[in-house]
């Protein structure tokens, strides 16, 4: 019991400490210049880009969680089906993770080999 008490507070703290830490930390009124899909100095590939490398790190972000939490879960898990649950979630979240990967280095590819033909 003790162990979870601690687990769930150093969860906490590694979720809440760094919003503590950025607490001044205010959104611009230009959020799609600060995200880099600005339209008024990019062409379409770099707005494409841009969108593409916001969503596969938001996703990434997702991923890298899942991999925490579930780590947690799998290391403070008293029951062997809890644990053995927590390493499945931990298999699918790397999984993932490797899917986000591929997907950026296939845009990539797919837009550097566009712009090789088109130029």
């Amino acid at each position: 019991m003790i162990k979870k008490i601690i687990a769930s507070f150093a969860i906490i703290a590694v979720f809440v400490l760094p919003q503590i830490a950025l607490a001044q930390f205010t959104i611009s009124p230009n959020l799609p210049t600060t995200l880099g899909i600005s339209t008024t100095t990019k062409t379409v590939e770099d707005t494409i880009i841009s969108i593409v490398n916001w969503v596969l790190g938001l996703l990434g972000l997702i991923a890298v969680i899942m991999i925490m939490a579930s780590a947690v879960i799998a290391a403070t898990s008293g029951d062997s089906n809890k644990a053995e649950t927590a390493k499945k979630a931990l298999f699918g979240a790397i999984i993932g993770l490797v899917v986000v990967l591929l997907a950026w280095a296939i845009v990539h590819f797919v837009v550097q080999a566009t712009n090789t033909v088109t130029n």
